[in-house]
């Protein structure tokens, strides 16, 4: 049975090498670290380790298909800002959260689109006439 000592150690570990942790990761932990342990090798034979693609490409490819699954807000937040901290631009970001349109639907872009604009920051531009405003974004 693992230590909490090795249980933070571990945790760390990930975060150093994902530049994230999610929420999941940090109670899977303290819940079943052995089960943390299994899944972070899998991911870590294709993800994490180098292999051919570098981590942006791998980045943005996570951006696309968390998009198109409809993932969690915050998971795909979190690839969204590995992405360009591992030399995406905000840009290519969303270029990759575009791809999913034809293929995953509008309400599966909008979401992701969220997700993006609030990582990035951009607030958009109001119309200057009077119109309904949804707030959800489709149309």
């Amino acid at each position: 049975m693992a230590t909490q000592d090795e249980k933070q150690a571990y945790i760390d570990g990930m975060a150093q090498r994902r530049g994230y942790v999610l929420g999941y990761h940090k109670a899977l932990a303290e819940a079943d670290f052995e089960a943390l342990k299994a899944a972070d090798e899998l991911v870590g034979a294709v993800y994490t380790q180098p292999r051919l693609l570098d981590r942006k490409t791998k980045e943005l490819l996570f951006c696309a298909t968390l998009t198109a699954m409809r993932a969690g807000k915050g998971h795909l937040q979190s690839h969204i800002r590995a992405a360009m901290q591992h030399g995406a631009s905000a840009q290519e970001v969303l270029e990759a959260i575009e791809i999913t349109l034809p293929e995953a639907g509008v309400v599966a872009f909008q979401a992701g689109f969220e997700a993006w604009r609030e990582v990035v920051g951009i607030t958009g531009i109001e119309p200057t006439i009077s119109v309904f405003d949804g707030g959800d974004g489709v149309g």
